[in-house]
């Protein structure tokens, strides 16, 4: 059984088929999807999209690189949504320094607004970091008592230890599965495991065998293998340890095994 920690099942590019893909992650092994917001305006479709299918759970947040879309009472109105809804996480929030045209304090306030809600509604934190994720590991530490996932993680080894320290874990996705993703590939193969998560990112971040085409959560099972095979391990062992991980920062229900 795999849980994808990280898929925008709710996007467009799903709309003619949404029901055949999830069914497909099933058939796949992949029994629960998280599934980040990305503006306040998604909360309410995220939120019925997740109510009709088992296995699928919201998580509510402000993304970085839609600051056009957010709005200066969004803040306010996701401590509402946390508070009515019982999230399980906030997210997808973060910083993005690789977009040009970003206003870098502006994502600032955001990441920051939300940091303080996770911390004093005890919820994890789903976080962007492109380009940032020392500017991330500045404001964890400045907020502090948080926990949660940087997803798509792409720093360094050293980046990563002290994320392990702040009692982050690190989600790992289609780029590991690229030959030429060295560094992240080395980091799939010696991290400790306690601290992986596997994400898709669908419909974005394809793996290398499906290269430019749009990602599913079926695809999971590939991330799995390609992690196991970087470990020398057997792709249960991956799924046993990264299921428990998304289970235990998460407070995931517990599946049984069809």
């Amino acid at each position: 059984m795999l849980v994808d920690s990280h898929c925008h099942l709710d996007a467009l590019e799903f709309d003619a088929d949404r029901e055949a893909v999830i069914q497909r992650a099933r058939a796949a092994g992949v029994v629960q999807q998280v599934i980040p917001a990305i503006h306040a305006r998604s909360w309410p479709r995220l939120r019925q999209m997740c109510l009709a299918h088992r296995g699928l759970f919201p998580a509510y947040g402000l993304h970085p690189m839609y600051l056009e879309m957010h709005q200066p009472g969004d803040l306010g109105m996701l401590a509402a949504w946390i508070q009515r809804e019982h999230p399980l996480a906030i997210g997808e929030c973060g910083l993005d320094f690789f977009v040009e045209g970003l206003d870098a304090d502006l994502q600032q306030a955001y990441f920051d607004g939300q940091l303080v809600l996770a911390r004093d509604y005890e919820l994890p934190v789903i976080v962007h970091a492109r380009h940032a994720v020392e500017a991330v590991i500045a404001s964890i530490k400045r907020i502090g008592r948080l926990r949660g996932v940087v997803h798509s993680f792409s720093g360094s080894p050293e980046q990563a230890r002290q994320l392990w320290q702040l009692g982050f874990m690190v989600g790992l996705g289609g780029p590991v599965t690229h030959a030429r993703a060295q560094r992240l590939r080395g980091l799939a193969a010696s991290m400790p495991l306690e601290f992986l998560l596997l994400e898709t990112d669908a419909p974005d971040q394809p793996d290398a065998g499906i290269k430019g085409q749009r990602n599913e959560p079926a695809r999971l099972a590939q991330i799995c293998r390609v992690v196991a095979e970087l470990r020398g391990v057997e792709p249960g062992v991956v799924a046993a340890a990264t299921t428990a991980n998304a289970g235990r920062l998460f407070g995931l229900p517990a599946v049984a095994a069809d």
